[in-house]
């Protein structure tokens, strides 16, 4: 297989042409003879507008006044959120008047791919909030969530949809290399009290993944409405199973013929119940337990789920299965400094 990682060196020669010949055009020659040029008085220096250099994979620009990543990439990538795509190509941070880039027009990192090895990507998965500290680990408080994504954000970490990272599964496109991805489970009341907030404060896009017969609107459980409001406002509603049942179970009292029967309800009566409510068709399911194997493996793609995750410890290569996809459970106990071990160990170490 074979990847284009980098600007061949003929693209790079082209535009070291073009910035000479922008010298050269913006030069004057010496005079030649004859009386020397009357004096001119003092003119204000006027930049001259400097076109940018397009070519088949890159635009060769030289910023001016005014010019930021966000801007260069809403008018040549036609989206300002890809200011990461232009930052990490060119190797810097911030963006001056006068400086010269490359705006790559194509994935020039399918997949994470580089010469010093691969990406991946950190999948966290959350279960409940609370205002107070709980023994339940599988609580975390509201003020640890907090910190956890003024964390995110002050490190440099990119949020990104399960969209996003299945495309950069699949070898589809590339992600900004610090990316991270947010989910919770099950449909407590407290994803809408307490995660909702911070996640909009921060502007961060999260997956729910919902059992359905949890969702009754009680004073701990989310309702169908709640549901709804949450997904409008940029939370991804996704399945997580009927019941909750660990599908990779048969019951002693059951034939295979009844187990399959049950598995596949569980399956296809969330999909459907999910999107009658929700208006959507469900494409990831994360598993109950995080427990799966071959033969729920094969009924998850059967009823056209594109991607399903365990609660496997791990970061996510390309190479990683789409229907065993890993995620780190983040636990109430966690301090932050545990909880940015865990990303930085998932993120970076493949790429040292």
């Amino acid at each position: 297989m074979q990847k284009k990682v980098s600007i061949d060196l003929g693209h790079l020669f082209l535009f070291g042409c073009t910035l000479l010949s922008i010298a050269l055009v913006g030069g004057c020659a010496a005079p030649r003879g004859g009386a020397p040029p009357a004096v001119a008085p003092p003119a204000v220096a006027v930049t001259p507008h400097i076109e940018a250099r397009r070519f088949p994979d890159f635009v060769a620009v030289i910023a001016e006044q005014g010019d930021t990543l966000s801007s260069l990439a809403g008018k040549y990538l036609n989206d300002p959120s890809m200011d990461w795509f232009i930052a990490e190509f060119n190797g810097i941070d911030t963006l001056h008047p006068g400086q010269d880039l490359i705006i790559p027009l194509k994935p020039y990192e399918r997949g994470g791919l580089t010469l010093k090895g691969y990406q991946t990507v950190p999948v966290l998965s959350y279960h409940n909030f609370s205002t107070d500290r709980s023994t339940n680990k599988m609580i975390v408080t509201q003020a640890a969530f907090e910190e956890q994504m003024k964390l995110l954000k002050d490190k440099g970490y990119r949020v990104i949809t399960l969209d996003q990272l299945l495309d950069f599964l699949d070898f589809k496109s590339q992600v900004p290399k610090k990316s991270v991805v947010i989910t919770i489970d099950d449909g407590w009341r407290s994803a809408y009290d307490i995660a909702l907030p911070i996640l909009k404060k921060y502007g961060y896009p999260a997956t729910l993944f919902v059992y359905v017969d949890l969702i009754v609107g009680s004073k701990k459980t989310l309702s169908w409405d709640l549901i709804q409001e949450m997904a409008k406002n940029g939370i991804d509603i996704q399945g997580h199973s009927k019941t909750h049942r660990d599908l990779t179970l048969m019951d002693k009292k059951q034939t295979f013929k009844q187990y399959f029967e049950e598995i596949e309800k569980e399956l296809s009566a969330s999909a459907r119940i999910i999107k009658a409510k929700v208006g959507k068709d469900i494409k990831y399911l994360a598993y109950p337990e995080g427990e799966t194997n071959h033969l729920v493996i094969e009924l998850v793609k059967k009823y056209g789920y594109r991607g399903a995750f365990t609660v496997k410890r791990g970061g996510n290569p390309f190479f990683i299965h789409d229907y065993r996809i890993n995620r780190s459970m983040i636990y109430g106990d966690l301090d932050l400094n545990q909880f940015e071990k865990n990303l930085i160990f998932h993120s970076d170490e493949a790429l040292k």
